[in-house]
């Protein structure tokens, strides 16, 4: 038990460089009391106990504002940063070292009393606000951005961005040791911008093909450095 616990405050010291030390993190981070109250309320639920289980879940999202199924299981080293809104459905499954930020949601989409929530393999971080919905499976490795709605599966060393989640594999994947967190969730790739941007590339020199070189032709272009311009949308 000791051993566990001591295990979740490393997890926080390793994954938030806001933390400085073992006390800060008992005292100011309210997704280590989640995880502590679910794996006893996992207990008792695995043991027929399910109206109190679900009573010590229902109080600790009150108190954390994080909300954990009972019927969840959830792996070691489990890290929720900042936690407000965390919402984890029955029939969820999370494996060792994942992350989640605030606002995520492991949703289900059936009415059927069955596997209706979401796998997550080890080593995934799932960005703010990212809902992953249906039973699905996020591969191992996986980085899905923040506000992503992920709707089907992913394979490992995957990084899903988007409304829907558009599925990047990596070209080379990150294997890293099982104290360590891939946590550069901010360095995901533009999917629809970098489509709509090579077609208004093609746009324009198919305009400039058929207008003899497109003089004096105001046309549409990609973004500067990713930045567009208030005269590209001038009227």
């Amino acid at each position: 038990m000791f051993k566990i616990i001591r295990e979740d405050i490393q997890s926080v010291l390793d994954r938030d460089p806001a933390a400085r030390n073992s006390l800060e993190v008992l005292l100011c981070y309210p997704g280590l009391y989640a995880i502590w109250a679910h794996r006893l309320s996992h207990r008792l639920w695995r043991s027929g106990f399910k109206l109190i289980a679900r009573w010590i879940s229902q109080l600790m999202r009150g108190v954390t504002g994080i909300e954990i199924h009972p019927g969840a299981t959830i792996g070691r080293n489990f890290f929720i940063d900042h936690g407000m809104g965390v919402v984890i459905g029955e029939t969820a499954e999370v494996g060792d070292h994942v992350t989640l930020y605030h606002g995520v949601t492991l949703g289900g989409t059936s009415l059927h009393k069955t596997k209706r929530h979401p796998t997550i393999e080890d080593h995934v971080v799932i960005g703010a606000g990212a809902k992953v919905l249906g039973a699905i499976t996020i591969g191992a490795n996986s980085r899905v951005g923040a506000n992503a709605v992920v709707v089907r599966s992913t394979p490992s060393d995957s990084v899903v961005v988007g409304v829907p989640g558009q599925v990047v594999i990596r070209e080379h994947p990150i294997h890293l040791p099982d104290e360590k967190a891939d946590l550069e969730h901010g360095s995901l790739p533009d999917t629809i911008g970098e489509t709509l941007a090579a077609l208004i590339a093609h746009v324009e020199s198919l305009e400039k093909r058929v207008n003899g070189g497109g003089k004096n032709i105001p046309a549409l272009h990609a973004p500067d450095k990713g930045v567009w311009n208030w005269d590209d949308f001038e009227i």
